[in-house]
């Protein structure tokens, strides 16, 4: 193989999308509506990720050997040579070690020069590309130069291709994603499933507003492929994310409310500190037609939100007690649930005199869960998001949003 000899990087790319495309395309209709979208797309992820080569130029080496010159490939300026008459010269063949899937180097990058002197040959064998310089002054500077200029226009071209390489990568993820997406919307809307997905929650327009606390404003490489369950999909309620956000937004600016008046909560029990979020989330939402509480509390430190007989949002009240705390508390919150796509929170309210090293412990500590899949984007220092499965099915993933408020 010749380096950046054999088409377009971009082509290849193109490919490798189109044949994502086509697997996600081929898979049966129950597979993808029944399978976790997160562990579907880190199992393509794997697949198709591509190993970029890495140069090593700490690890240059080079050998020599004697060839036959033909007198044409000689520079114009050594005289006393004849163009169709064969010299021998020394070769001087230089290795650069690569590490990754040398193939890829075939292949030219959005940005090329064809600046480079000669054919240069990908080694998979070294695990190099192999760069000649012809002696022909008897000169150690001049082999030198000519093998950097040679570097340059190699590793200049190199640059561009790695960008490219790294591009696709990061954004491979949310290509598979996009397409996964794509396909379901499609399938749900071919089953007239669409609207029965959806939970129809709306804000309330006449509000009471004679509560204590203020009411906030609201702003809108082995890879194993998952397994499901083809039994047939059955649609479910769901919490559209855009209301899951606000319902989060709406707790997280009471529990700041708690941190800015400690002498007023510190005291408090879990079990009141769920009650004053509940009096401000209650008559800021209504669940369709729903009379009567949208919001409701089950148990001792439960908020839910219920849709028919399903619970489509639940958060869970704690003081903090430390990471086994933490990890039983996400155990409990999972085996409470047993539908698809669900929405949930746990709420700790944070009593030592810093909160500092408690973010810490959950952020480097949460991976340690059995059904830990990945880590969101957080909202807020003290507001983190995750996605779980749940225990007894790894396609149905929860998305769990952490929020933690100082009331020393």
């Amino acid at each position: 193989m010749n380096l950046y000899s054999e088409g377009e990087l971009s082509h290849f790319i193109s490919s490798k999308q189109n044949e994502i495309i086509t697997r996600i395309k081929k898979e049966e209709e129950d597979f993808i509506l029944n399978v976790g979208e997160e562990t579907y797309a880190k199992y393509l992820k794997e697949e198709y990720l591509l190993d970029c080569p890495i140069v090593n130029q700490e690890n240059i080496f080079a050998e020599t050997y004697e060839q036959e010159i033909l007198g044409g490939q000689f520079p114009w300026d050594i005289p006393h040579f004849e163009r169709g008459r064969y010299y021998t010269k020394d070769v001087f063949l230089y290795y650069v070690p690569f590490v990754g899937d040398l193939s890829l180097l075939r292949y030219r990058p959005s940005r090329y020069t064809s600046q480079i002197g000669h054919p240069v040959k990908i080694d998979n064998e070294s695990n190099s590309i192999k760069v000649e310089i012809i002696n022909f002054y008897n000169d150690p500077a001049r082999i030198n130069q000519a093998f950097e200029n040679e570097m340059s226009c190699i590793l200049s071209c190199y640059d561009f291709l790695k960008n490219d390489i790294d591009i696709y990568n990061q954004n491979l993820e949310q290509f598979i994603k996009s397409e996964l997406s794509k396909r379901k919307l499609k399938l749900l809307k071919t089953n007239n499933l669409l609207y029965s997905l959806g939970v129809p929650v709306k804000k309330k327009s006449n509000i009471n507003n004679s509560f204590s606390i203020p009411k906030p404003k609201l702003r809108k490489k082995i890879s194993i492929k998952p397994i499901v369950d083809n039994t047939g999909f059955n649609p479910e309620p769901t919490l559209d994310n855009d209301t899951y956000f606000e319902i989060l937004k709406v707790i997280h600016d009471v529990g700041k409310n708690f941190e800015r008046m400690p002498s007023v909560y510190s005291d408090k029990k879990e079990e009141d500190l769920r009650d004053h979020i509940l009096m401000t989330l209650d008559p800021n939402f209504e669940l369709g037609s729903a009379s009567g509480e949208t919001f409701n509390k089950k148990g001792k430190t439960d908020i839910q939100l219920r849709y028919d007989s399903s619970v489509v949002f639940i958060a869970e009240c704690k003081f903090w007690a430390g990471k086994i705390s933490m990890l039983k508390t996400i155990d409990q919150l999972l085996n409470y649930l047993t539908w698809r796509d669900s929405k949930t929170a746990i709420l700790f309210f944070v009593r030592t005199k810093e909160i500092t090293s408690v973010l810490m412990t959950v952020k480097n500590k949460i991976s340690t869960h059995s059904n830990y899949i990945k880590e969101l984007n957080e909202t807020d220092e003290s507001w983190l998001n995750y996605i779980f499965s749940l225990p007894l099915d790894k396609n149905k993933e929860i998305k769990v949003a952490i929020q933690l408020f100082h009331i020393p």
